[in-house]
């Protein structure tokens, strides 16, 4: 490479870890973010055991198990009667399988384990207040403008911005990402505040027709995540608009827990609208390339947009080492050929989930039941085989 560094655009968990996996490579790193401040929103992730390949390899599991939490299980329970649909012990059995844990942690803890170490590593600058408004690959270099008349060089443009990216807007001019006609409600409340019989030990989600809930502790259990989804009749969803009038059609017959949970929720901060886009073979172009959210956003489903991430961050820094200048454009190739299947199968998978699995009525929702109640621990283990087992790093070419 050359004297200039590698500019990644998005300071959140995939920004701060293409920036931490770069800067351990030795690379010169200049990480933008166009908010006040580095920071996320600070609601809980899942962290499953394949990203713990990728943190390991960074040095950094340990801080970042220090703090987490780990639940004793992955819960799903009926909308209805509150039986339980499936149940994936994460303990004992579930490392032994998959040789690293399950956790959850503050989306805020990981974000700040991520910064503390890039902020460690003398090659890497963090400059807030700057947002990109373009970019131009000038063949042996790349150039962002940024709003307010700045403009910075550097080697090589990561995309680490998310599902609305605009480097990917001025790569492929696609428009807005799809919507589902879902909206996310999230809150944190101290665990003193739950004064109801609820699962308070595990990530529980409770499956119902055309909504979900999901809920899990934080910080050595002193804090009590919740997420609701539901989806949209009366209203379109909106940006900014949550619509409440759906509330009672969707809620009424769920289970007593169910409201409960509901009613904990703090209606004034606006819904997050469910999005995601069509899996696309190419993200990268001569000097530009994407990751995480920028490149293959996905649902919730399986928890797993900022493990992709994180999956992204460690391959793309092992396939750019030791590169020449002249080849940039050929380590993003191999990097995109080696993620895009596995990223795509997430998001088609996620897909599944969220319109076969989580959002049933009917006899739909009784088939699935069956089906599942009946499948046993190793039975469950093997389906999540394909994820879980972690992602083979690619030698380079």
């Amino acid at each position: 490479m050359n004297k200039l560094p590698i500019i990644v655009v998005g300071g959140g968990l995939g920004g701060a870890m293409a920036a931490l996996a770069l800067g351990k490579k030795g690379f010169d790193v200049l990480l933008l973010e166009e908010g006040e401040e580095f920071g996320v929103i600070g609601y809980g992730i899942q962290l499953g055991p394949n990203v713990f390949w990728m943190l390991d390899r960074l040095g950094v599991s340990e801080a970042v198990l220090a703090k987490a939490l780990r639940p004793k299980s992955l819960v799903m329970y009926d909308w209805i009667d509150g039986g339980v649909i499936t149940r994936i012990p994460t303990g004992e059995s579930f490392v032994r399988r998959f040789k690293k844990p399950y956790v959850v942690i503050h989306r805020v803890d990981l974000h700040g384990v991520l910064l503390d170490a890039c902020r460690a590593l003398p090659n890497v600058q963090m400059i807030a207040k700057t947002e990109v408004k373009s970019f131009e690959d000038l063949g042996d270099r790349v150039r962002v403008d940024i709003a307010d008349g700045r403009k910075y060089e550097g080697a090589a443009l990561i995309g680490a911005d998310g599902i609305r990216s605009t480097i990917r807007q001025q790569m492929t001019n696609e428009g807005p990402p799809r919507s589902l006609g879902y909206v996310a409600h999230r809150t944190i409340v101290p665990m003193s505040e739950v004064n109801f019989d609820v699962d308070t030990d595990n990530v529980v989600m409770w499956s119902g027709d055309g909504f979900h809930i999901v809920h899990y502790p934080l910080r050595e259990h002193s804090l009590f995540n919740v997420v609701t989804v539901f989806k949209t009749l009366d209203m379109a969803p909106t940006d900014t608009d949550s619509p409440h009038p759906d509330l009672a059609r969707v809620y009424r017959d769920s289970h007593p827990t169910m409201k409960k949970l509901w009613g904990m929720m703090d209606l004034s901060r606006r819904g997050w609208v469910s999005h995601d886009r069509d899996p696309i073979r190419h993200w990268s172009r001569g000097r530009v390339t994407l990751l995480g959210d920028a490149a293959h956003p996905t649902l919730q489903s399986l928890a797993q947009g900022a493990c992709m991430a994180i999956e992204d961050a460690v391959c793309l820094a092992e396939l750019l080492h030791d590169t020449s200048g002249d080849r940039v454009d050929q380590s993003f190739k191999q990097y995109v050929n080696a993620r895009y299947l596995r990223t795509a199968r997430v998001q088609y998978e996620s897909r599944y989930l969220w319109d076969n699995y989580y959002h049933l009525g009917g006899i739909e929702r009784e088939v699935m039941r069956d089906t599942w109640e009946k499948k046993t621990e190793e039975q469950v283990f093997d389906c999540i085989a394909w994820l879980y087992d972690g992602f083979k790093l690619p030698q380079r070419a």
